[in-house]
């Protein structure tokens, strides 16, 4: 079959081979075959409707199209890395199976129109598919908080030790952060869900078409309504690059919260052997290998969003070469956000939980010192006089290797005669978790009421 360039009757020679494989994005844009087959179908279709093409030849470039998708997914489609890319392959072949006829397909469109059609069909699905995975992630933690409704460990600012919260609290603290995730991939999904077939190369076609019938065929609410836009814009790239760089970013901070909690020195959870490696020279060694990988794939997300921004931040409209630059951070995108988000209900749901050591660290950093303070507040003392005394309350523990609901109330009396006995049931860690009753505190009345709401929010 002939091998030449669509536009080789402007050049005199022939492609240079290096420069045929500097250019070609094959390699990587074969991926987007099905949308553009689907995208192909709905165009041709439409000029069938407008009396573009007739209604044999329509049959014929559908069939043609359909046994190329078959091909493709039997491995047995001959890509020709000369036709650079995955639309020129599909249209080329398309063109070897049904004769000159296949040509007439690209009738009133450019790759340009074409190549985003492509690009916002395969991101919509894909956002679907990563909603639907971190839903999965969501009633992960929604099932490990039901579990540890009871299971008190010590909250962190500055990574020391500050009050105590449920254990359940701190894992529902990842369901808000992955809604808002997936918040964001809805928003994007908004924007990016605008038909730009039609725009042509750039200012549109002279052709009859009927752009609300494509619209309708591949289910986009609505047009672009600007050609030059349509063909130049990649907002919705960087929009879901960046989603996706905040998802891996609350990942990671899970992640990094595993590999301490897994260490000796917090010994707060023991993750299983299922989900961890071992070392080559070390006998003892158990090692959180996928939380690490991780926390280090959230880089190479980061680096994807910064490479559609510093693609696009120079370009004059409308399309230019660069552009093409924006699938392989899209398809990396994508990629590690399904492969994270597929293995870390794997790693949750198989770790346990050592809650005795948990609480354990909540007693002994004192974590309930503010609610003693608060208690002085409420008998009448201000509060930086109560947060002296507490302090000097917290160094006698100290030094007698005391947790403060050890103290006795003799002992308690030589800091402030303010103290009655009810301080001793008061910083009880249960009852200092239990008093926090603002919503959204983690009080476990507030906590289980929000897994209750939270589940029903599933259900439905």
């Amino acid at each position: 079959m002939d091998s030449k360039k669509p536009w080789s009757g402007r050049f005199a020679a022939d492609t240079d081979h290096r420069v045929e494989g500097f250019t070609s994005s094959l390699a990587f844009d074969r991926r987007l075959y099905k949308q553009d087959i689907a995208g192909s179908i709905a165009h041709c279709q439409m000029l069938v409707r407008c009396g573009l093409l007739t209604a044999e030849e329509g049959r014929q470039i559908v069939e043609g199209l359909r046994e190329i998708q078959q091909e493709i997914e039997a491995g047995t489609f001959p890509f020709r890395i000369e036709y650079e890319d995955i639309h020129m392959n599909i249209e080329r072949r398309l063109i070897e199976k049904i004769g000159p006829v296949g040509g007439k397909l690209h009738t009133a469109r450019s790759r340009n129109d074409q190549v985003t059609l492509d690009l916002r069909l395969y991101l919509r699905e894909k956002i679907g598919d990563l909603s639907r995975q971190i839903t999965l992630l969501q009633q992960t933690f929604l099932e490990l908080a039901e579990q540890h409704l009871d299971q008190i460990l010590p909250g962190y600012t500055h990574l020391q030790r500050a009050q105590p919260v449920l254990l359940a609290h701190h894992f529902l603290a990842y369901y808000e952060m992955l809604e808002r995730d997936k918040g964001r991939l809805q928003d994007c999904l908004r924007r990016l869900n605008v038909l730009p077939l039609g725009a042509a190369a750039l200012a549109g076609t002279s052709y009859p078409i009927d752009r609300a019938y494509v619209a309708e065929q591949l289910d986009f609410p609505c047009l672009s309504q600007n050609s030059m836009d349509a063909v130049s814009d990649r907002d919705y790239v960087v929009e879901f690059c960046a989603a996706g760089a905040l998802l891996m970013l609350h990942l990671s901070r899970l992640c990094e919260e595993l590999v301490l909690w897994s260490s000796a020195e917090f010994g707060f959870i023991e993750l299983s052997d299922a989900v961890t490696t071992g070392s080559s020279i070390m006998p003892q060694k158990k090692n959180p290998d996928v939380a690490e990988l991780i926390r280090g794939k959230t880089g190479r997300v980061y680096g994807n969003l910064m490479t559609i921004l510093t693609v696009m931040k120079g370009l004059p409209l409308t399309y230019d070469g660069d552009m093409q630059e924006d699938k392989e951070a899209v398809f990396d995108t994508v990629d590690t956000l399904e492969a994270c988000l597929r293995v870390l209900p794997v790693v949750l749901r198989q770790m346990e939980v050592k809650g005795e050591r948990m609480r354990a660290a909540a007693a002994e950093g004192f974590t309930n010192a503010t609610d003693m303070a608060d208690y002085l507040v409420r008998q009448g003392i201000p509060f930086r006089e109560a947060h002296r005394i507490v302090g000097q309350v917290v160094r006698y523990c100290l030094e007698q290797g005391k947790t403060l609901e050890d103290l006795t109330l003799e002992e308690l009396h030589r800091f402030s005669p303010r103290f009655e006995p009810e301080i001793l049931d008061q910083i009880r860690l249960e009852v200092v978790v239990d008093n926090k009753q603002v919503v959204g505190g983690t009080a476990r009345n507030q906590v289980k009421r929000r897994i209750q709401e939270l589940k029903a929010r599933m259900e439905s």
